[in-house]
């Protein structure tokens, strides 16, 4: 876990719950702590959407000031083209 000021930092899980049917799209889910400024959630996100190419899909803040925003990105299926 990394740390964000004096606070312990974001959460992020590949996934959540049960496994879903395949899909065009990756997800990940960050929590971020209610201690955690709007500022230093914003520069996670940010680097998250910028490295990662992750794009924004939903935020919502929990009961007691938590976060939690979900992140897609488009899964890129190669096929091979050599006679392997």
């Amino acid at each position: 876990m990394r740390e964000i000021g004096t606070h312990a930092s974001h959460v992020v899980s590949p996934s959540r719950g049960r496994a879903t049917a395949p899909s065009r799209f990756e997800w990940r889910v960050v929590d971020i702590p209610r201690d955690v400024t709007r500022a230093e959630a914003l520069a996670v996100v940010r680097e998250q959407v910028e490295y990662g190419r992750w794009e924004l899909k939903r935020s919502q803040i929990l009961v007691g000031g938590a976060r939690r925003v979900w992140l897609r990105r488009r899964v890129m299926r190669v096929l091979r083209t050599d006679a392997a």
